[in-house]
């Protein structure tokens, strides 16, 4: 039963509470960015010295390395690649791997429930909105999970931007927890893969994991901005068909 001596807040409050909320997001993840999540990829990209903080650390150094991964997620212009390539150089593949996946669901699911509360503005603090707008047919795309899984599946997509603008195209959180568990899987082990290779001092296999991750990517990129023009003139053919009508 609701508690009536309790007066609701006007939709201006609303408004004002939100955008507060939003800023003080804003602020500390650029805080963050700056103070920890900047040196921490400083320091990912000297592999001898992030091992060797591992190795200090004992436990301690894995649960710090998956609140790095989990940053990474949620300040979506750090890049991945350099934290999921430190994992597999300093644990290995296999234990590299299931520390970036599990801080990539902790991370992914964090993001999914900030933007359903706030919205779409949250999204455009982080992303252009021509990037926003290349994406928008995935709000009326037939088989929609399944496009989803297969852009977040697919290695050189945007994964950050799909994952911040799951639950504004509708996504459940079932869904989604079921996507980003699996779908982000060959993306990761290519990178923890070639760094396991690094930190075995066996350069040649690395050197050719990170060949065929490059070209994967590029072929990925191709696929993806190929899907999302093919969309766009379906749009546009909708569009003018409507506006047809109308004349």
């Amino acid at each position: 039963m609701a508690d009536k001596s309790r007066p609701e807040l006007s939709e201006r409050a609303k408004k004002i509470i939100a955008a507060a909320s939003i800023a003080v997001f804003v602020l500390l993840t650029l805080a963050i960015t700056w103070f920890v999540g900047r040196p921490l990829i400083e320091y990912l990209r000297e592999p001898e010295k992030f091992r060797a903080w591992v190795d200090g650390a004992g436990v301690m150094g894995r649960v710090y390395f998956l609140g790095i991964q989990i940053l990474q997620v949620v300040v979506a212009i750090i890049p991945g690649e350099p934290v999921e390539i430190g994992a597999g150089y300093a644990f290995g593949a296999v234990e590299g791997t299931l520390l970036c996946m599990l801080g990539t669901v902790i991370g992914s699911m964090a993001v999914y429930f900030f933007v359903r509360r706030f919205g779409i503005k949250a999204v455009e603090i982080f992303f252009p909105v021509k990037k926003i707008e290349r994406l928008r047919f995935l709000n009326t795309v037939q088989k929609r999970d399944a496009l989803m899984f297969l852009l977040m599946f697919i290695p050189g997509t945007p994964k950050d931007l799909l994952g911040y603008l799951a639950p504004i195209v509708g996504l459940s959180p079932g869904a989604w927890l079921f996507i980003t568990s699996v779908a982000r899987i060959p993306s990761i082990v290519t990178s923890t893969v070639g760094g396991g290779a690094l930190g075995g001092q066996n350069y040649g296999f690395a050197v050719a994991a990170f060949a065929v991750t490059l070209l994967i990517s590029g072929i990925g990129l191709l696929i993806y901005r190929r899907i999302c023009a093919i969309h766009a003139r379906r749009e546009a053919g909708k569009r003018e068909k409507e506006d047809g009508k109308d004349g």
